[in-house]
């Protein structure tokens, strides 16, 4: 990538491969935290990270645009510039404390995709109760298969190497069976789930503040950010209808985009897209990385996006991947991404 971007590679192609433009995915904003242990922290930018790219891309051109102009984009002519459009998952209180001050101050649109049983006080973000367990802990244990299974924590390697064992595994599990594996590990180690879900999460006057604003798009991301894939298909619609609908009569507009949890391609399915088009949506984005082509060529309702890893701060490397040289061009409309 420092060679595709050092000799010009990257920017001879990009007119050829970045498509019409990009949507950045990004989750938690905040301030640089020492602790050895952050598994997290790929999911994590700072301040400071997000203004230096709100900088880079005006410098290189990108026309900085709403979700409803991607849409727009994406179904028309290509443009003289190629555009970003910035989103954030999840529903994360850094995102109006640290995020907000940040974005407006350059006059940015941006997108929230929100879980809404989080500003109801109900959702549970298990992976930052997992994350707390293991962090205090030497070792842990849980129920897996009906079997008690031991895992050594007490360096930070077996830390990391046990969260993403066990990140993994708690993604694959059906709604029922995953609040009981959490709730279980949160028992043993004494981890205040709903109090950890809380003050990570926006709440209803935070969101209502946001939503006055008119750069800011509200968009919807199920009722509790369950992997859609796990769901059967009754309880997927409801998660994605009942979100939508809960969220337009809180803040009083409407919701015309939505964001698959997790959104990698074992997380939803074909069925999902055609689900969310019925709900009313008119755009649903994943976490497949990719560029968004122009004349109808990306799917709406599978809108690729290129989620930057919190761990580099590169603003080289971000140029490489905005160009589009490390990912598959669209074929047809019918394409996925």
């Amino acid at each position: 990538m420092e060679l595709a971007f050092f000799s010009g590679y990257a920017r001879l192609r990009e007119r050829s491969r970045g498509g019409a433009g990009v949507i950045l995915r990004f989750e938690r904003v905040r301030p640089r935290n020492a602790r050895p242990f952050q598994p997290n922290r790929r999911r994590e930018i700072t301040p400071e990270f997000l203004e230096r790219t709100i900088r880079a891309l005006k410098r290189w051109n990108f026309d900085l645009v709403t979700m409803d102009e991607v849409c727009r984009r994406a179904v028309t002519l290509p443009t003289a510039n190629r555009f970003a459009c910035l989103t954030f998952d999840g529903g994360s209180k850094d995102v109006i404390t640290q995020a907000w001050p940040v974005l407006s101050k350059h006059g940015v649109p941006f997108t929230v995709y929100l879980p809404t049983a989080f500003p109801d006080g109900i959702g549970e973000a298990w992976w930052l109760a997992l994350e707390d367990a293991i962090a205090r802990e030497p070792r842990i244990s849980l129920i897996i298969d009906r079997q008690e299974r031991r895992f050594a924590t007490g360096t930070v390697a077996e830390k990391h190497d046990t969260f993403e064992f066990l990140a993994s595994w708690l993604r694959t599990l059906r709604p029922p069976d995953l609040s009981f594996a959490i709730h279980d590990l949160c028992k043993r180690y004494s981890v205040d789930l709903a109090r950890l879900s809380r003050s990570a999460s926006m709440d209803w006057d935070d969101l209502a503040k946001l939503a006055a604003d008119p750069l800011v798009t509200i968009g919807s991301a199920t009722v509790n950010y369950y992997a859609l894939a796990n769901l059967k298909e009754t309880d997927a619609r409801r998660e994605m209808t009942m979100g939508k609908a809960v969220a337009e009569t809180a803040l009083h507009r409407s919701v015309s985009h939505f964001a698959y949890p997790f959104g990698d391609p074992k997380s939803w399915r074909r069925a999902d897209m055609v689900m969310g088009q019925e709900a009313g949506f008119a755009s649903a984005v994943s976490t497949i990385s990719g560029v968004i082509e122009a004349s109808g060529y990306t799917n709406l309702h599978a809108l690729p996006r290129i989620a930057w890893d919190g761990r580099l701060g590169s603003l080289r490397l971000m140029r490489v991947m905005l160009s589009g040289i490390m990912f598959p061009q669209a074929r047809s409309p019918d394409n996925l991404v």
